[in-house]
C-alpha cells in the first residue's frame, strides 16, 4: 500500500509540473502578444498623428521644368493663330516641338493638357499664356513626347499671344 502511495504523490507531482510549464508558456505568449499589440497601437497612433505632413507634401506640385516642350494645336479654326502662339511661347523659352490643327475647329475654351504628369509645367504654360488655372487638366499619355499640349480655343484673344504679341 505504501508504494501505490508513492506512485501517485510522483504522478501528481509530474502533473502539477506539466501544467505549471504549460500555464508559464501560455503566460509568455499572452505576454509576447500584448506587447505587439501595444507596438502595433503605438505605430498606428503616430502615423495618424504625422499623416497630415505627409499629405501635404504629396499635395504640393513639382517644380515646373526649365525647358517645356510644348505642342500647341489650333482648336479655333482662324489661320495662324497655331503659329502666333508657337513663336510667343519661344520668345518665353519654351520649346514648341510641334504645331498642327485640331481634330475640329469647335473648341470654345483654350485647354492646357499635362501630358507626363508634371502639372507644375502646365500650369507655368497657362501662367504665360494668361489661361486661367481652371484650364489646366492632366492626360497623361506615354506615346507623347511631350510635356504640354496646347489646344487654343475660340478665346484666343483674350490670352496673352493676341494681346502682346
Amino acid at each position: 500500500m505504501a508504494k501505490k502511495k508513492i506512485r501517485n504523490i510522483k504522478s501528481k507531482n509530474e502533473g502539477e509540473i506539466k501544467s505549471s510549464i504549460t500555464n508559464l508558456l501560455l503566460n509568455i505568449i499572452i505576454f509576447l502578444l500584448a506587447g505587439l499589440i501595444i507596438y502595433m497601437g503605438f505605430s498606428l497612433f503616430m502615423k495618424f498623428r504625422s499623416g497630415k505632413k505627409v499629405v501635404q507634401e504629396f499635395v504640393q506640385d513639382p517644380p515646373p521644368a526649365e525647358i517645356i516642350q510644348v505642342e500647341v494645336l489650333n482648336g479655333c479654326g482662324v489661320p495662324g493663330t497655331g503659329d502666333r502662339f508657337k513663336d510667343f511661347l519661344r520668345s518665353k523659352g519654351c520649346d514648341v516641338v510641334n504645331v498642327e490643327n485640331y481634330i475640329n475647329f469647335n473648341v470654345e475654351k483654350t485647354l492646357i493638357i499635362d501630358r507626363i504628369g508634371n502639372i507644375s509645367n502646365a500650369k507655368k504654360i497657362a501662367s504665360i499664356l494668361g489661361a486661367k488655372v481652371s484650364s489646366v487638366f492632366p492626360q497623361l499619355n506615354d506615346d507623347y513626347f511631350v510635356d504640354v499640349t496646347v489646344i487654343v480655343g475660340k478665346d484666343y484673344r483674350e490670352l496673352n499671344p493676341a494681346k502682346n504679341y
